[in-house]
């Protein structure tokens, strides 16, 4: 499997592209950086197939998919 051209790979260097740009060093900036990278790579993932946000989503408020 190759995870440098995948989109969850893109998501996550875009997360880091976005913390960098957002914040510059730093514990906040660290902190910043994780949660962009974290959020990119779920949004890569999803485009990607990995997972199903909206299928997480309807799990974790108590309803199942119709």
């Amino acid at each position: 499997m190759n995870l440098l051209g995948t989109k969850t790979a893109l998501g996550i260097i875009a997360g880091v592209i976005v913390a960098f740009f957002v914040t510059f060093g730093g514990w906040p900036g660290l902190l910043w950086l994780l949660l962009f990278v974290a959020i990119g790579g779920v949004i890569g993932a999803q485009l990607d197939g990995r997972v199903d946000i909206a299928e997480i989503i309807s799990a974790g408020s108590g309803r199942g998919r119709s």
